[in-house]
């Protein structure tokens, strides 16, 4: 299995292929489709808005904290 924190991928229109490195290709779908980003591997209108994120900006959107903090090495974010 490919490594959790890639470097891959970072930019927008980037997040199938991000998951895809991180997860590999069956589970990435699961986790789209899990997560109501897919339906059937396409892109639903939650995904794509996803999808026209960086990575920094999802992780950030997952933090909940607008002003977290974004570490590409570990695709996490922090509080200062």
């Amino acid at each position: 299995m490919a490594e959790p924190h890639t470097q891959a991928f970072m930019g927008r229109n980037q997040l199938v292929s991000r998951l895809v490195t991180q997860v590999g290709s069956d589970k990435a779908g699961s986790i789209l489709e899990k997560n109501g980003h897919a339906v059937n591997g396409k892109l639903t209108p939650k995904g794509e808005a996803r999808n026209q994120m960086t990575a920094e900006e999802r992780a950030i959107d997952r933090s909940g904290n607008p002003s977290a903090v974004y570490d590409p090495a570990t695709n996490s974010t922090s509080v200062t």
